[in-house]
């Protein structure tokens, strides 16, 4: 029964394995795909959910895995959806192998290669769920205005050889905003000028997973050297391991030790340090001894900069610039959503033939923009944050200095700077008839409370989720 299951398992995945081939012959080019990726194999297995691929060398493993661990992964999953992991390694003697009138054994290939990102020992396989430095997401490719700017003169700087002027560096920031794209990009620059180096990128729910399976193998030797050994370490989305008391134990000697010997670490997460809930206060304050960036939600003139940057990726597809503006203007909440609204554009305008236009923009997207129009008024803010903070509405325009009343009113003129077309001065007619400097002098006060007042931070985080949706 086993042995058919078995067979099964392998039958369907070398049937998968040749429409992968294929879409891959295609996507990739056939220069590419005879380099690097037709000199795959299927290797048997008796898992369903996992399928392994073999290559000639180590080289072409951490090549392979650096730039196609993902699209490989999904590429199986379409197929089969029981595949939960793709693992590249180097072919050894003896390795069975499953061949299909599609994947002939080729002679190894032994052309030079783009500069492959430091990857765990490719003879131990490399999971598609350790995700590479994504090639997309270099220096050359971040656009800047004055919401990031401070975060990316911190990650080039800590990219740089000789010693670090700092470290770590913490980059915060919402969903969307960048943060990944500027970690990857540390880590390409950095192996620009040290290609001997380990660079190690993994994102926190990873580290926990390793560390709580090493724990279970009773095996943390291994994980702890391989952390410890890297030149580079980059930690995604820290606000995961919130809570873990058992992982932050080990995070936390782990940033020690990273530290007393001189390393580079970047960690990232959603919110600061000091807002980070459940996480041990030492932890905070070591991460507090490098430098911190903040990335902020972007203004409109950074999003039409960064789908002029898109188009430039493109050559051959036109886009008028009153398309540019619509999705700059409707499209606000993060640099991630902007992109796939444009990509998706993009992709129904060659899959259709059409000739984009504003019409056809709006048809296209539908609810993504008519979603993004809603329009929030200085009413409703004050309204609800006077429900937030249990006050009446009147109390938000009166001359009451208290702070349990002033800290309110600052949160809603930030939040009517931020969410309403309304100026300086007409925010600050209709809160009492204050002075626009008052409007200024709130706003700056709350966004750097957000950095220091988990209170203030999480208040805005609720009111905002609420005027958003």
């Amino acid at each position: 029964m086993h042995h058919g299951s078995t067979r099964t398992a392998e039958g369907e995945q070398a049937r998968a394995w040749t429409r992968v081939r294929a879409n891959l012959r295609e996507s990739a080019g056939q220069r590419l795909f005879d380099q690097w990726l037709k000199p795959m194999e299927l290797v048997e297995g008796d898992e369903r959910d996992t399928v392994r691929l073999a290559v000639p060398t180590p080289f072409a493993a951490n090549w392979v895995s650096s730039h196609y661990a993902d699209r490989l992964l999904l590429e199986f999953r379409s197929q089969l959806p029981t595949v939960r992991t793709v693992t590249i390694e180097t072919r050894a003697p003896g390795l069975a192998v499953l061949t299909t009138a599609e994947s002939p054994v080729p002679e190894p290939t032994s052309d030079a290669a783009p500069s492959p990102v430091s990857a765990p020992a490719a003879t131990q396989g490399v999971t598609a769920e350790r995700p590479p430095l994504d090639p997309r997401f270099t220096f050359d490719r971040f656009v800047a205005d004055g919401s990031n700017r401070v975060a990316l003169n911190a990650a080039q700087a800590l990219a740089k050889p000789g010693t670090p002027r700092f470290s770590p560096l913490f980059l915060h920031g919402g969903t969307g905003m960048g943060k990944t794209h500027l970690m990857h990009a540390i880590g390409h620059a950095y192996l620009a000028h040290s290609p001997d180096a380990t660079v190690l990128c993994m994102s926190a729910e990873r580290f926990m997973f390793d560390f709580v399976s090493a724990m279970r193998a009773r095996d943390t030797y291994a994980f702890k050297m391989r952390l410890r050994g890297a030149d580079l370490l980059l930690i995604d989305d820290l606000q995961f391991i919130a809570g873990k008391d058992a992982t932050q134990e080990e995070f936390f000697h782990t940033v020690n030790e990273v530290m007393a010997a001189g390393k580079r670490l970047v960690i990232s997460a959603d919110r600061c340090p000091q807002a980070l809930d459940g996480v041990e206060l030492r932890l905070i304050s070591r991460m507090g001894m490098g430098l911190i960036a903040d990335i902020k939600s972007p203004e409109p003139a950074l999003r039409r900069a960064v789908l002029e940057r898109r188009l430039v990726d493109l050559p051959g597809v036109t886009i008028p610039s009153s398309v540019l503006d619509l999705l700059a203007d409707r499209i606000g909440s993060s640099i991630r959503e902007l992109e796939g609204a444009f990509n998706r554009v993009v992709a129904y305008a060659q899959l259709t033939g059409e000739r984009v236009d504003v019409d056809f923009a709006v048809a296209t997207l539908g609810e993504t923009l008519r979603g993004a129009v809603k329009r929030v008024t200085i009413d409703e803010i004050q309204k609800l944050v006077s429900q937030h903070f249990d006050l009446k509405a009147l109390d938000l325009v009166s001359a009451r200095r208290a702070r349990a009343v002033a800290r309110p009113r600052q949160i809603a003129m930030y939040l009517a700077k931020r969410l309403t077309t309304r100026s300086l001065p007409e925010i600050g007619r209709k809160f009492g008839g204050r002075d626009h400097s008052t409007v200024i002098h709130a706003v700056k006060r709350i966004e750097s409370l957000r950095d220091l007042d988990r209170e203030v931070d999480g208040a805005v985080r609720v009111l905002l989720r609420q005027l958003e949706g």
